[in-house]
C-alpha cells in the first residue's frame, strides 16, 4: 500500500508511538517530539527528532503544548480503552484550533493469524518502506476511531479511506 504525506504541518508536533521507523520524525525532523512506551522502539528510531520514553495515556506535557499531534499506525497496537485515554490525553496537550492527524487501518481479524500491512510512504523528497503487524483479539475501524475523537471533543476536518487504510484529520 502506498500513502503520501506531504510536509504540510506547521509548528511543533507530538508524535505518539513515534519509535521504530520514526516516520513522522523523518519527515518533520527537529519539530517532532516522538514518544513511545517501549524504549527499544525509541532506540531503533533514527536520530532525527527528540525522543522520549512515555505512556500515551499519561502524557507529561502541559495543556495546550503542541501545534499538532500525530498517531502514525499506533492505535492498532492499543486496546479500545487505551485508545480512548490516549486520544483524550493527546487532545489535552493539543493547542486550541490546531490539528490531530491519525493514519491507521481497519482491522477485522488479527487473531489467531496476525494482521500485517506493508507501506510505502511517499514524502516530499523520499520514500520510506515499512511494515506493521499485530496479533490481538480487538477489532478496529475508522468508525470506532472517529467515535472516540468526537467523544474527546474534536471535530473531523478531513477523512480519507482506501483499501482499509485511513487518514483522519481533526481539530480541537
Amino acid at each position: 500500500m502506498t500513502i503520501e504525506i506531504n510536509g504540510n504541518l506547521d509548528g511543533s508536533i507530538l508524535d505518539i508511538g513515534g519509535g521504530g521507523e520514526a516516520v513522522i520524525g523523518q519527515i518533520y525532523k527537529d519539530r517532532v517530539t516522538a514518544i513511545d512506551n517501549r524504549q527499544e522502539e525509541l532506540d531503533e528510531a533514527p536520530d532525527c527528532c527528540v525522543k522520549q520514553h512515555m505512556d500515551a495515556t499519561e502524557l507529561l506535557f502541559s495543556d495546550n503544548s503542541f501545534d499538532n499531534v500525530t498517531f502514525f499506525y499506533t492505535l492498532m497496537y492499543m486496546t479500545e480503552e487505551t485508545q480512548c485515554k490516549s486520544i483524550c490525553e493527546a487532545a489535552r496537550v493539543l493547542k486550541a484550533g490546531k490539528l490531530m492527524n491519525i493514519w491507521d487501518c481497519d482491522i477485522r481479524s488479527a487473531y489467531p493469524e496476525p494482521f500485517i500491512v506493508d507501506l510505502d510512504i511517499k514524502t516530499d523528497n523520499n520514500t520510506i518502506h515499512t511494515g506493521y503487524g499485530i496479533v490481538k483479539k480487538d477489532t478496529q475501524s475508522s468508525d470506532s476511531i472517529i467515535h472516540i475523537l468526537k467523544q474527546a471533543g474534536l471535530s473531523i476536518e478531513y477523512f480519507q479511506k482506501k483499501d482499509g487504510q485511513f487518514h483522519i484529520q481533526c481539530k480541537k
